[in-house]
């Protein structure tokens, strides 16, 4: 149905939308399970918007603190959905055609109603912390800056998908620069599909390791909420896999894992984390590099779907491969951080951007080269060189080397004939055809001139002309 209501209050709306439609909809969904698992924990309701608030700011990537001990390690799904929320309603609300103030206004809402719901979720929080003592405040340069961090992204990512092209042409900057964005999540895509499906064939074979997990618990509740955990931990365990794809290690507090060794050590009781190999380690898990080569080969095929010249292809694959990289090492530095006594959880952060870049570089360019992504500059063609044209050759050009010819008298047409050459040659006779002479006309009688004695008798004095009778 189309909407009739003038312009300005359908961008009113969209901006109302934009602004806090994400955060409400999390919230509401963190506010049924908070209440939920209260309910069920036959729990009272004391300190129910302190939890709710911090959960809201952990979503968000903010650290949250319970009895002295710092919950870093968030899951990353959470956070992947509100990015995903935020670019869907910023596109909704963006046009094509959009002018530059209107797509600015739409970011900026993006920003501000998010940024909005933190402050009253700090105040929330500290004020139930009066209540709860086990409950902290967290850092409100960290919340508002996670806060800002991930509506950014997901704005950004929104607004590019539909004015990112105009962007472009505005900025003066090559087309196939838009190319590198499609290449570049295709590698992703890629990368971290592959390490899911690792990840899932691992759990099969450590399905008794992650029984024993679940044994931990005996009520179906705390079975149920630890199948909820790992749900939510799941990209975490793919990035990890992911690092261990491309030649870089995981760690969980003093365990390590890559795909050369493994060092064991102590790991959270979370199902999910069956999956990770334990020693020793066999043969099979070099087998997991395939993966990164696989995902440079999605990148090559994107980067030659349209050739170019090779310094364009290759600039091209190399800002797909950079574009594929620094988001993985966003997500490898939002999914680790500080678990309690476990320590520091997350992925070798000094090799895991370098090893992404280098797989999906370097096998990306054999890729573009075999399936014909570089083609070859036009042949400049060379302007026609001028063709030098002989001087036209007189025909009756006198030989200036004859010695006769230059010494021979100029002989001059009005010269007299020579008396002795013979008889001048006659002139010839008048054509019949000549028209006849008019006949001529007689001359005018030439009168003398006067005499200039007479001249006075030839004047006129005002009294000898007669103006009539006198007036009256």
């Amino acid at each position: 149905m189309e909407d009739k209501r003038p312009v300005g209050a359908r961008q009113a709306r969209d901006l109302v939308r934009v602004a806090f439609g994400p955060s409400l909809v999390a919230l509401g969904v963190i506010a049924a399970v908070t209440l939920l698992q209260l309910v069920i924990a036959n729990s009272d309701m004391t300190g129910a918007l302190g939890a709710i608030a911090s959960m809201w700011l952990g979503v968000h990537q903010v650290p949250i603190s319970i009895a002295g001990h710092q919950l870093a390690v968030l899951p990353l799904l959470p956070v992947l959905l509100m990015v995903w929320g935020t670019a869907r309603t910023t596109a909704r609300a963006t046009s094509p055609r959009a002018s530059w103030f209107v797509t600015r206004w739409i970011v900026a809402s993006a920003l501000g109603g998010p940024m909005l719901f933190a402050a009253i979720a700090l105040a929330v929080i500290h004020d139930a912390s009066s209540v709860i003592t086990e409950l902290q405040t967290p850092n409100a340069l960290r919340a508002f800056s996670g806060v800002l961090a991930v509506h950014g992204i997901g704005a950004l990512i929104g607004v590019g998908s539909r004015v990112g092209w105009r962007a472009l042409g505005a900025l003066r900057l090559p087309i196939w620069l838009g190319d590198t964005v499609r290449a570049a999540t295709a590698g992703l895509l890629a990368l971290l599909g592959l390490s899911g499906a690792v990840t899932a064939v691992s759990l099969v074979v450590h399905w008794s390791t992650m029984h024993e997990l679940y044994a931990v618990t005996d009520s179906l509740f705390g079975q149920l909420s630890l199948t909820l955990l790992s749900a939510l931990y799941v990209p975490n365990v793919i990035v990890g896999a992911s690092a261990m794809a491309v030649g870089s290690s995981a760690h969980i507090g003093f365990a390590t894992f890559s795909s050369f060794t493994v060092f064991g050590g102590d790991i959270p009781a979370l199902p999910i984390l069956a999956a990770v190999p334990t020693p020793p380690l066999g043969p099979v898990w070099v087998a997991l590099l395939i993966v990164g080569a696989a995902s440079g080969v999605a990148v090559g095929q994107q980067c030659a779907s349209r050739p170019l010249p090779w310094p364009a292809a290759m600039g091209k694959l190399a800002v797909a491969s950079l574009l594929a990289a620094v988001a993985m090492v966003v997500l490898g530095y939002a999914g680790g951080g500080q678990l309690g006594n476990f320590g520091e959880i997350g992925v070798d952060q000094a090799t895991f951007g370098p090893g992404v870049f280098f797989w999906l570089f370097f096998v990306g360019a054999l890729t573009v080269v075999m399936t014909g992504g570089v083609r070859r500059r036009p042949k400049r063609i060379k302007p026609p060189e001028p063709v030098l044209v002989d001087a036209p050759v007189l025909v009756d050009e006198p030989d200036f080397d004859d010695e006769e010819a230059l010494t021979a008298p100029i002989p001059d047409v009005f010269d007299p004939p020579d008396p002795e050459s013979g008889p001048a040659p006659e002139p010839e006779a008048e054509s019949e055809d000549e028209p006849e002479p008019l006949p001529a006309v007689p001359a005018a009688p030439v009168r003398p001139a006067p005499d200039l004695e007479d001249v006075e008798d030839l004047m006129v004095v005002d009294d000898d002309i007669d103006t009539g009778p006198p007036e009256r």
